[in-house]
């Protein structure tokens, strides 16, 4: 017996119906558009918008060129940053990728309006516009700080280790050099032998197979040429600093910490405790970060815009100088201090931190209750320091019974430095004895947050440019991302359009203030040709009105009456048509190329003196800010209530067409 509903037929199946697709071959009357497979909630919309609102001149971005070849303009930098966030955004790096995605990718072909600029293009633009990266990120950071996104009172600075482009192998220390020239001394003095061997041999007789002497002086000489490189290289890193040279990258170098070895770069953050988003950063190549905390700080301090700030950090940080430059900036410091009498510990013996400093008194205190008192003249530390010594009696130390435990087995007393800066430690120490355990577990909520995001999930672990400005550009745009994304979670996609419409709309303004003086040159010319007038002529004026989001710009142009002249040249120039190309051409969604050929119509048909400066000096204004009429959130018009001819007897050069 077979179960209910199971077929008994052998070898049928049950037919099932799926979802098919559109033939590839179907013709479509009205094919879709790019904007309708774009969704209004699309992230990609955000990459736009805020492109969009930023001035990329004033930050200090630059043309780079085109692959059309020679007379081709340039692509819009704005275009290229575009493809840049959303490819950063989307871990997608490489300028190749980056180009085959603006092919394939709906979203990049909606974002780039169909442009497909080539890699050379796209790597030239993150190589030429480092300066402009970081100076976007900074105006980001600006833009958070109006949204009211950062907290202003609490930063964690940290820093990791990026790898640049460049091996271990390529980057030259002073140990490296001598032991590779003291391998090439013993591979020449083995040639050098093996060329004697030779000589002799054949001064003895000729061999059945004799070796070629050519090839071996030949070895020698490239070993010889390979030396005097090395020993160039050694006299560079005398002359140098950091003792290490880099045959790659000129600035990348070996950064060591727990054991860990990497060819790049060192980088630092300082990220605010309110949304976990970095407020300022910086790209080094030393090895340790005992000199950064100052420097982050005070950066940290300068974008947020606060009076005073509290700065927290891990105890690779600590430091007397930048503690005490902190302090005289407003800054609070918390620093673990590092245990540094461990030595002393191990063997039994009492550390620095067990002698007491009696200000009172000027004195140190010894566990025993002995007093260490300040000695004649200052010392200079080998970190460049002045310290004050204090030591002790000889015949105290001699009796005292805790000697066993304070000196070593010849020492006659005991000796402490002091800084003279001293205090700066104390009230740190202070500091963290009451707070320090708190601080500790907010720091690492704080600043290993945004490493591990751009690094385990984003892939950033290496950076895809050589040198400190091209690096430090780089990395500017991953900290963009970084916030970018961040802010776009925090505040949603509407209120973030919504914000960036209204930081866009201000410049209006200015506009109109550029095109208060045109209207004043444009009335001192109207007074001139009114005696020539038989019917009143009345001034230009400019107007704006704001309402919400959207600013109408209208410009009013009253023009002697046309009753004079005949219907046929009253037809010729259609004012009223012309009026309309005008309206429409500076809608937002045109071209500047379309507005400069409606705009020219205008003037040709209306071509006398007056009329003529006057469009001069809108050009010129509306030319220095074309790029406020592209934005789809502002709706900019310009309106000719009234049009008409001069009569007769004035002097006009008009002609039809």
């Amino acid at each position: 017996m077979r179960g209910a509903g199971e077929c008994t037929i052998a070898r049928m199946t049950t037919n099932r119906t799926y979802k098919s697709g559109q033939s590839r071959d179907q013709a479509s009357f009205l094919p879709p558009c790019l904007e309708d497979y774009v969704s209004r909630d699309n992230p990609v919309r955000a990459i736009d918008a805020y492109v969009d609102s930023l001035d990329l001149t004033e930050l200090g971005f630059r043309d780079v060129g085109s692959d059309g070849g020679a007379g081709q303009p340039p692509y819009d930098p704005a275009d290229l940053l575009k493809l840049y966030l959303y490819g950063y955004l989307h871990q997608v790096r490489s300028s190749r990728r980056l180009e085959a995605e603006a092919r394939r990718n709906v979203e990049l072909m909606w974002l780039l309006r169909g442009l497909a600029p080539g890699y050379r293009t796209i790597a030239n633009f993150r190589k030429d516009n480092d300066a402009g990266l970081r100076a976007a990120n900074r105006d980001f950071v600006l833009l958070a700080r109006s949204l009211d996104l950062l907290g202003g009172t609490l930063v964690a600075i940290d820093g990791a280790f990026f790898h640049g482009d460049a091996s271990k192998a390529s980057i030259l220390t002073k140990k490296r050099l001598q032991e590779q020239m003291a391998a090439l001394d013993r591979s020449i003095a083995e040639y050098s032998a093996a060329l004697d061997a030779n000589d002799q041999a054949e001064a003895a007789g000729p061999p059945e197979k004799p070796p070629s002497g050519e090839d071996i002086a030949q070895r020698v000489a490239a070993l010889r040429q390979r030396r005097a490189a090395a020993a160039a290289d050694l006299a560079k890193l005398a002359d140098g600093s950091d003792g290490q040279i880099s045959r790659t990258d000129p600035d990348a170098r070996l950064l060591a910490k727990h054991g860990q070895i990497v060819a790049g770069y060192n980088v630092q953050i300082a990220v605010d405790d309110k949304h976990k988003l970095i407020v300022a950063s910086a790209v080094v190549n030393e090895g340790n970060d005992t000199g950064q905390l100052h420097a982050m700080a005070a950066a940290a301090k300068a974008a947020l815009g606060v009076a005073a700030l509290t700065a927290v950090a891990d105890a690779g940080y600590f430091n007397g100088e930048t503690l005490k430059a902190c302090e005289e900036a407003a800054i609070t410091a918390y620093v673990p201090p590092p245990d540094r009498g461990q030595r002393l510990k191990a063997q039994g013996r009492f550390s620095v931190q067990e002698f007491r400093y009696d200000a009172g008194a000027d004195v140190y205190r010894c566990p025993a209750g002995a007093a260490l008192r300040p000695m004649h003249g200052q010392k200079r530390q080998a970190s460049g320091k002045i310290a004050i010594g204090y030591a002790s009696r000889r015949s105290v130390c001699r009796v005292c019974p805790l000697r066993g435990r304070c000196l070593a087995g010849k020492g006659a007393r005991r000796e402490i430095e002091r800084w003279v800066a001293e205090d700066v430690i104390e009230r740190h120490r202070a500091r963290m004895r009451l707070a320090g355990e708190d601080m500790m577990r907010r720091r690492k909520a704080l600043a290993e947050h945004p490493f591990g995001t751009l690094k385990c999930r984003a892939g950033y672990r290496h950076f895809l440019v050589r040198g400190f400005n091209k690096v430090r550009g780089e990395w500017s745009l991953m900290a963009l991302c970084y916030n970018f994304s961040r802010v776009l979670r925090i505040i949603g996609l509407g209120p973030w359009m919504a914000r960036l419409a209204q930081r866009a709309a201000k410049p209006l303004y200015r506009l109109v203030l550029a095109l208060l003086p045109a209207c004043c040159r444009v009335s001192h010319h109207a007074a001139a040709l009114r005696p020539a007038s038989r019917t009143p002529f009345p001034v230009p004026q400019i107007g704006l009105r704001s309402k919400r989001y959207v600013i109408t710009f209208s410009l009013r142009i009253f023009l002697p009456s046309l009753e004079a002249h005949s219907a046929i040249s009253v037809s010729a120039a259609r004012p009223s048509q012309v009026a309309l190309r005008c309206r429409r051409a500076i809608r937002p969604d045109s071209s500047p190329a379309r507005k400069g050929v409606c705009l020219g119509e205008w003037r040709n048909a209306l071509r006398f003196s007056a009329l003529r400066l006057l469009l001069h000096h809108l050009l010129v204004r509306l030319g220095a800010h074309r790029r406020l009429s592209r934005r789809r959130h502002v709706r900019c018009t310009l309106t000719p209530v009234e049009l008409s001819f001069p009569p007769p007897n004035v002097d006009m050069d008009y002609a039809p067409g």
